[in-house]
């Protein structure tokens, strides 16, 4: 390209929880100078706000009827990723059980995801340098044009002790079987389900170490880059 510019390079990092896309889509963001910005944190921040405003989450009508009033903003430094929710610093709240429980039944409806989806599109468009982005249907349906699409995979069993290291005293046979669980559910909803794009990179990372996974995305990405 001319005065050696960079093409932004769009990066979609998807699979299920525990696999590790967390950590490896903010490591490999951070050190090859990209925007990050995890989807996952947006589906629980509608889903706080939903549970902080006594939505009836068992209601998918209801759900839907309020899914365009919570202003959400997301900050895409990897090395400091931060969420809003109307202004209020969700980092935290995000992260309990009690958002965690009920994120799946949010997310399936179709108007969270269309809003969401258009937020997470208009942040990938908009880098200057690129993104990685992470989620569950990233590559298939919100970036389907994404220049590389990674789905990393793990085995039950590791995915349960990663989480249930990073969940404090989380009782590793309760972990999978709440990671199976929502497996099922985000795999068999309706819109946008959990599933491996036909063009992505899968990599399996259970018997991977952190940074073995992270070095093989930044050579799938430098590869890309170089093939342009």
């Amino acid at each position: 390209m001319e005065n050696g510019a960079v093409k932004p390079v769009i990066v979609a990092i998807d699979g299920p929880s525990g696999t590790g896309k967390s950590s490896t889509s903010r490591a490999v963001a951070a050190q090859l100078g990209l925007s990050y910005l995890d989807t996952g944190a947006q589906y629980r921040a509608i889903t706080w706000w939903m549970v902080t405003n006594g939505i009836d989450l068992t209601d998918p009508t209801a759900i839907a009827a309020v899914a365009g009033k919570p202003e959400i903003v997301s900050g895409t430094d990897p090395s400091h990723p931060t969420i809003t929710v109307d202004g209020v610093d969700v980092a935290g709240p995000i992260r309990t059980e009690e958002v965690t429980s009920k994120v799946s039944a949010v997310s399936a409806v179709p108007e969270v995801r269309t809003r969401i989806s258009e937020l997470q599109r208009t942040l990938a468009t908009g880098t200057e340098t690129g993104i990685v982005v992470e989620g569950r249907d990233i590559g298939t349906t919100v970036l389907p044009d994404a220049d590389l699409k990674v789905f990393l995979t793990a085995s039950p069993e590791a995915r349960a002790a990663r989480r249930s290291g990073e969940l404090k005293g989380a009782d590793v046979n309760a972990t999978r079987e709440a990671l199976v669980k929502r497996d099922a559910a985000d795999s068999s909803r309706k819109t946008s389900p959990l599933a491996k794009a036909d063009d992505a990179v899968e990599v399996d990372t259970t018997e991977l170490t952190l940074a073995q996974v992270i070095e093989c995305v930044v050579t799938l990405v430098e590869e890309k880059r170089a093939g342009k």
